[in-house]
Parts: C-alpha cells; structure tokens; sequence
C-alpha cells in the first residue's frame, strides 16, 4: 500500500476481530486521522459484480445484497461513521481505498476467519481467545498470525478460565516472546434486560463462530446467564429448512440457533425457525439488528460488546506510537 496499514487477524474465527477493528478505528479518528477499513473477501454470487464493494451507509448493505455474514461485519463500521471496503480483486480495492472520497491517512485490514492479510502490515494485531486454549498454535493459518504479532491481544479474558488463559500466555511467550501482549475483556450489554430475567430465551448467536469456528456459546448465551434467563431454549426441535443441514454438518453447535443467512431461502429458514419456537424471548446475539431483515414476532433483545482493555500496556499507546512513527500527525 502507499499508506500506511495495519493488520487486525486472528487465530480462529470468533476470536473478536471486529470489535478489536473498531477499538482500533476509534482511536485513530479520535488523532484526527482519516481511516479506511478493508474487509477480508466474503462474498457470494456475481463475482465480477462484487469485483469492488465500498459501504459507507447501511443502504449500501442492500444495494451490494449482501448475505447476513457480510453484514455482521460491515454494518458494525458503517454505523459508526467509518467506510469499509470488501470485493474479490484486492489491489484494486486497495487502490481505491487509497484514494477514497471521504480521505485516508490509514488502511485498516479487518481479517477474517483466520487468514492473515492479503496486505502487507506496517503494525499487526492478533487477536486470541482463551475460550479455545491451544488453538492459537494448533491451526493453520491462525498460527501464522501469531508468529507474524507485532501485538497480540488476549480477549474475553472477563468470562474465561484462568487456566484457558495462563495456557495461552504460555503460547505466546514461546512463540513469539517479542510480541506486544494486551490484556482485553468483552464485557457484555443489552437494550432490554428485563426481556431475558426470568424469562425462556432462544439464544441467536454468530454462525461462523458456532459453526467452523467450534465455540460452543457466544454473546447472546454469555447475556443469557448473566442476565437470568430461566432457560436456555433448544432451537433444535423447530429448525426448518436448510438449518437441519447447518445441524447435520455441525452436530456440536447444541441448543443455540446460528444466525445463517447465505440467501434468501436460508434468511426465510431461519425466520420461520425462530417464530416457530416455544420462547418468551430472542436473544439477538450477532453483530446486526436481525429484526431489520426478517420479520420476528416475539419479544426481541439485542447484545452489545465491544473490546475493553484491562491495565497496560494497551492499543492506544501503541497506536500513539504507530502514528507518531509514520508521521501521521
């Protein structure tokens, strides 16, 4: 790139990726900076129409039609003011990006999955998860990010064990002992409490991250039990459609529902399940308002997480540091 980049990957999927792209963005626009953020390819379809995507306002998100693993990660942006690239041909998208319309002093790559970046990093981030002890060094490529850290962040360290994470200290310091290490919590919100207190919930969580990702819980199971739910609803008995296959593939998913939506017939599936279901309430947790795009006639409520960082060292001053090395201010 002719700007400067930074990369933010991952070991696995669901790691927490996205909210650490966000963090990043955040304080880089608080220096004033203008950030672009690229997407890791996600779509499906006409490929030369999706040769390059910018979405700059949730319209966009209809108009490049985009599955509901698309929107998971570009709505989140988009939102907050910030514009995110994506497509198939990634040095024209970088070209693009370079010369957007609304500025860029930085390229942000928002990995996926757990692939590294297609761009070549001036500053990488990985992200690693202590729910999945281990995997940091025992899949392919996520390893590779963690050899390749100039900072790695230990996320969700508020709900894991502490042996889950003195594990994945261990990995890190023999892997790669002179990686930056921050600490990270991904503390939980929701708009309507009170829907989920005593009450039955069908838990709707991130489909990568239940189904090739191997998480057995998510967001919407941690609000769940901090919030009181009096039961966890088996989605399984309702599932209609292509989400018996999702169930067939993925046997280990258990009693939550992914929120799987590569096309208008699995979107349509995963309507009539959810409003098939014996609940009192829908715990939405996946990145999107899944309301705006199906039509769920029971009592909904949406999770919220964004990365918090415990004690130091932290992003921002590493990112100080990033921008006062590469003369951005």
């Amino acid at each position: 790139s002719t700007k400067p980049v930074i990369a933010v990957v991952a070991t696995r999927t669901g790691c927490g990726k996205s909210q650490t792209s966000r963090k990043v963005i955040e304080y880089l626009m608080g220096l004033g900076l203008k950030v672009v953020a690229v997407r890791h390819p996600m779509p499906y379809g006409d490929l030369v129409a999706q040769k390059v995507q910018r979405f700059a306002t949730v319209d966009d998100l209809k108009k490049h039609k985009c599955t509901v693993e698309e929107m998971e990660e570009y709505e989140p942006h988009v939102v907050r003011g910030n514009v995110i690239y994506a497509g198939v041909d990634y040095e024209a998208i970088l070209r693009e990006a370079e010369k957007d319309p609304s500025g860029c002093d930085v390229i942000l790559w928002d990995g996926g999955n757990n692939d590294f970046a297609f761009f070549k990093p001036d500053l990488t981030i990985t992200v690693v998860d202590p729910h999945r002890a281990g995997n940091e060094v025992s899949y392919y490529p996520g390893e590779v990010n963690l050899r390749l850290a100039d900072v790695v962040v230990i996320n969700k360290m508020d709900s894991a064990s502490p042996e889950g994470i003195q594990i994945v200290r261990e990995n890190i310091r023999k892997t790669n002992p002179k990686a930056i290490v921050v600490d990270g919590a991904s503390p939980i919100k929701v708009d309507k409490p009170e829907l989920i207190d005593g009450k039955r919930c069908l838990i709707v969580e991130d489909g990568p991250t239940l189904t090739h990702g191997e998480m057995k819980i998510g967001a919407g199971t941690i609000a769940a039990r901090k919030f009181g739910a009096s039961e966890e609803v088996d989605a399984r008995p309702y599932l209609v459609g292509k989400l018996k296959e999702t169930y067939r593939i993925y046997p280990n998913i258990g009693r939550v529902l992914p929120a799987m939506g590569y096309g208008e017939q699995q979107l349509k599936d995963l309507e009539a399940t959810i409003n098939n279901t014996d609940c009192d309430t829908v715990i939405i947790g996946t990145p999107i308002d899944l309301s705006r795009i199906i039509n769920i006639k029971k009592p909904t409520t949406r999770v919220f997480y964004d990365l918090a960082e415990i004690g130091l060292p932290d992003l921002k001053g590493v990112l100080e540091k990033f921008v006062k090395t590469h003369n951005l201010k």
